[in-house]
């Protein structure tokens, strides 16, 4: 057998795939968008505070901040203070690491829990008996931290009383979080249609710093946000529909087990939790044991966890701001460290599967090893040599018309939807959503040179997030396992013209 009989289809198929690709984030795009808009344009139909204050059954809500060498703490725990709802139903926790008060890094004026302590004593009464500060004593990572503000002791001095755990939502958000103002709100709005909803990933988007951002910053920071927009929360929208279409099928006579199965197995997909703008139903994570302290990303194993016990992650509407990191090495070294967190996942979804052999369960583990753990570092070198393939190959069958068609102009509609999609698109989506942002904040170009940038620079942040993936994997050949540094922002300028667009927080 020839060699080009074999790599011919093989270039056929990774092209065909990368165009669907871009046609799928092309919907995924639309229906986040018109999701997001609908709701916001919905807002006036939302329980009011005064409403919900009259409502025995308004949910409880404690959002929790993780953080470590965190200088702008308290700009997020203003944000989360002004969050509109009932005083008496909603807490916020921020918890940090008795280790940084022994060893404080000198680039700051104070340790994150001097800061907090500082901020928290300038408060007026109502607003400091809403916020609270945890120490973790030992050591610990991010999942560790959030499950210590779980225990029942700190809840009960929390809420002071005992709480339904299924009235008790727990949001995460970042370290440099802009939460929208009416997420729970909406929380509530959402559990007068459905009391059973488990858990809500919001949307976050990458622009916090966008106007400090240099020209590259900037382009990555839209094609982040495009990246949660046509993936994440895309994901979740579509989810629901084939959780209720694989439960019709298993109701159908004598062969609905298989049928539903089969489905599970080629159409379902894994819930993705992003870290920051969710909230999980407290009995839900006492079912699971907290979040996972196991992997190096609690947030994603929690989706998949999630997942695995059937429960869905319903996707919230509301936009949440975080900061893109500064510089190219901080991108590699956050991306490098989401791929981390991916190798560890597979290992989990594995034993998922042993625990509970379904179809699904399998397909999850199965999907997540090839997409994420392989495909991830090989696409930098994959796509782009198939497209190559794609045209010299095409010149060996010029008495074949389809296949030589096809063998050019696969590669060239790929890279037409690269530049559309990818660029104009992505582009276009975040900038309408610059109305609805919490923050103040000013999307557009610098200039033309800019515009044209966005556009055929568009692929700036993927090459980055496949380099940092192949730190890990380089670590890995060596023997090592790579250290997943958290983003360090001790070095970072206050946003001191940032224009919050919430009020009522003491400054």
């Amino acid at each position: 057998m020839e060699l080009a009989s074999v790599l011919w289809p093989l270039s056929l198929y990774f092209n065909a795939r990368s165009v669907a690709k871009f046609l799928i984030d092309w919907h995924g795009f639309r229906a986040t968008r018109n999701f997001v808009e609908t709701a916001y344009g919905g807002r006036a139909d939302w329980p009011s505070v005064g409403e919900l204050a009259r409502d025995p059954q308004a949910p409880y809500f404690l959002l929790v901040v993780a953080a470590f060498e965190e200088p702008e703490i308290v700009r997020t725990l203003r944000a989360l203070l002004a969050v509109h709802y009932r005083e008496d139903r909603i807490r916020v926790a921020v918890i940090t690491k008795a280790e940084e008060d022994r060893l404080p890094r000198p680039e700051m004026q104070a340790s994150t829990a001097e800061l907090v302590r500082r901020f928290r004593a300038s408060l007026p009464a109502s607003q400091r008996n809403r916020l609270f500060h945890l120490v973790l004593p030992g050591p610990g990572r991010k999942a560790d931290q959030l499950n210590w503000a779980l225990r029942p002791e700190f809840l009960q001095e929390a809420f002071g009383r005992s709480l339904d755990p299924r009235r008790l939502f727990v949001g995460v958000s970042d370290a440099d979080s802009y939460p929208d103002p009416d997420l729970c709100r909406w929380v509530a709005h959402r559990l007068r249609e459905s009391r059973d909803s488990a858990a809500f990933q919001g949307v976050p988007l990458a622009l916090g710093n966008f106007d400090r951002l240099p020209t590259r910053g900037r382009i990555c920071a839209i094609q982040q946000s495009g990246i949660f927009i046509r993936v994440c929360i895309a994901r979740l929208l579509n989810e629901g529909r084939r959780v209720e279409l694989s439960a019709r099928l298993a109701r159908t006579p004598a062969v609905g087990r298989w049928l539903a199965s089969a489905f599970d197995f080629s159409m379902r997909r894994s819930h993705i939790c992003l870290g920051h703008n969710q909230l999980t139903r407290f009995d839900v994570l006492s079912e699971i044991g907290g979040y996972p302290p196991a992997g190096t990303t609690e947030d994603s194993t929690l989706g998949y966890a999630l997942g695995a016990r059937g429960l869905l992650l319903e996707p919230a509407p509301l936009l949440e701001l975080v900061d893109l990191p500064e510089t190219p090495e901080q991108v590699m070294r956050q991306n490098a460290r989401w791929y981390l967190g991916a190798v560890d996942d597979a290992g989990f979804l594995w034993r998922a599967w042993r625990e509970h052999p379904t179809a699904y369960n399998f397909a999850q583990f199965l999907r997540h090893l090839l997409n994420r753990v392989i495909e991830w570092p090989a696409a930098l070198l994959v796509f782009p040599a198939v497209g190559y393939l794609g045209w010299r190959l095409a010149w060996d069958y010029p008495h074949e018309p389809w296949s030589f068609y096809a063998g050019i102009g696969l590669p060239l509609l790929s890279i037409a939807l690269t530049l559309w999609v990818g660029g104009v698109v992505t582009t276009a989506a975040i900038a309408r959503f610059e109305p609805l942002l919490p923050v103040q904040t000013d999307l557009r170009p610098r200039g033309f040179v800019e515009r044209v940038l966005r556009v055929i620079r568009c692929q700036t942040y993927w090459v980055l997030s496949t380099r940092g993936t192949w730190k890990v994997l380089w670590a890995a050949l060596r023997g090592t396992r790579y250290q997943a540094a958290k983003t360090d922002r001790t070095g970072k300028r206050p946003a001191e013209s940032a224009k919050i667009r919430f009020q009522g927080v003491a400054e």
